[in-house]
């Protein structure tokens, strides 16, 4: 967070700057307010590109055998960019390196790590390990002790992604 606060400030001082130094070319022509506006919008920009590109920075930083199964796109008041283009705020990763299949009662059964990354001032992961019945595609979250969460229990679709990459 302090690297991208810096980051801001330097966008908005050589957008600044850039602004300060068209005023001498053009020899004070250009009205005074416009050395503040270049900053606000070049700080602005760069926090609009941050946003974007978060996703993609992220799942760089992943490792080969992790694969994303699930984003999250959505949009927030107080960026109003967002209603028009909307970008990621959470994904999904699933940890092929855990991924252990076994058969019970005929049933092929995987066990498996999910990784949920959220974007907030200060990015969030979660993890939690997952049963998935391969013939029923029902999902089953396990606790930290490796029980299952029978509560929890959901059917995804036999296209989903994480379906695909775990069964096939």
């Amino acid at each position: 967070m302090l690297w991208t606060l810096l980051a801001i400030v330097v966008a908005g001082l050589g957008a600044a700057g850039i602004a300060l130094l068209l005023r001498k070319l053009t020899r004070n022509k250009l009205p005074k307010w416009i050395v503040p506006l270049f900053g606000g919008l070049g700080m602005l920009g760069y926090q609009v590109f941050y946003e974007y590109s978060w996703f993609e920075h992220q799942q760089a930083r992943q490792p080969a055998e992790s694969v994303v199964v699930a984003t999250e796109a959505g949009h927030v008041f107080w960026r109003p960019w967002s209603y028009f283009v909307p970008m990621i705020t959470a994904f999904t990763v699933l940890d092929s390196k855990s991924l252990v299949k076994r058969e019970l009662d005929g049933n092929t059964v995987a066990e498996f790590m999910l990784y949920r990354f959220e974007k907030q001032h200060v990015d969030h992961v979660a993890h939690q390990a997952h049963l998935l019945n391969c013939e029923s595609a029902e999902l089953l979250p396990l606790d930290a002790q490796k029980q299952p969460q029978l509560a929890q229990l959901k059917r995804i679709g036999k296209d989903d992604p994480l379906y695909l990459q775990v069964c096939r």
